[in-house]
């Protein structure tokens, strides 16, 4: 099973591992495509104000800028603990007993604007670029990565199943035929539904953890939908590609 997760805008500084080398992270085939986009970030970070507009920073993120003109120098750690936010925090790695981590390195994913996609356990450098970002001279980020990326995907997979959490933007870097994504949905009291919003990103969280840390291997997604129950989540399976949580 691989679990794609999407990425955060907001990453952890530092790191205890030597700087980045594009030829340890998996999914080598993609290594010229991260080579070209880390550099044009890294050249882009001369010029801060065309740097603020092509990444969509306020005065106040500039910081971001001095992180991307570091990438081939500053430290990295795994990806699982170099990406924050809501769904990190659901996600809660730091909690893993070291069984528990080393699944997630066999089973998670994490999409990246900047490198595709990597492993969670996969040494990466804090950075600044969105999904949505458009380089100079690079054109929009979907059309840098959207057909080597989705084999790239196919490929790291290996048959088994692939449950895809990304959000819109990622999704669009390189889809997964016959991935399983998942919405969340919260309930009202009269029984109508909506779409959730921030804790869209907790209630995924929730899931990936519950998907890391099971002891079962999940081959279709009536597996998927035991492994969610039992942890507590309320599921719904309206067909074999949408997995559907549900919140009140």
């Amino acid at each position: 099973m691989l679990v794609l997760l999407p990425p955060s805008e907001t990453k952890s500084d530092g790191g205890d591992d030597a700087p980045l080398d594009l030829a340890e992270l998996a999914m080598p085939e993609l290594t010229e495509t991260r080579e070209m986009l880390v550099n044009a970030l890294v050249a882009l970070a001369d010029d801060p104000e065309a740097s603020a507009a092509a990444l969509g920073l306020g005065v106040s993120q500039h910081d971001e800028i001095a992180r991307n003109a570091k990438l081939w120098v500053s430290p990295t750690r795994p990806a699982l603990d170099r990406y924050t936010g809501v769904l990190f925090d659901a996600l809660d790695a730091r909690s893993f007993t070291k069984t528990q981590r080393a699944k997630a390195y066999a089973r998670l994913a994490v999409g990246s604007a900047l490198f595709g996609a990597t492993r969670a356990g996969d040494a990466v450098p804090a950075y600044r670029l969105s999904g949505g970002s458009k380089l100079p001279g690079l054109g929009t980020l979907r059309s840098v990565w959207r057909n080597e990326l989705s084999e790239a995907l196919v490929r790291e997979a290996g048959g088994e199943l692939v449950v895809d959490l990304r959000s819109g933007a990622y999704l669009q870097l390189g889809r997964v035929p016959g991935a399983v994504t998942a919405t969340v949905l919260t309930e009202k009291p009269d029984g109508s539904r909506s779409v959730v919003s921030h804790f869209n990103k907790h209630h995924k969280g929730l899931l990936a953890r519950a998907l890391t840390v099971t002891r079962a291997e999940p081959a279709d997604i009536d597996g998927l939908a035991r492994v969610a129950s039992k942890a507590g989540l309320r599921v719904e399976t309206p067909d074999e590609t949408q997995l559907v949580v549900i919140t009140s």
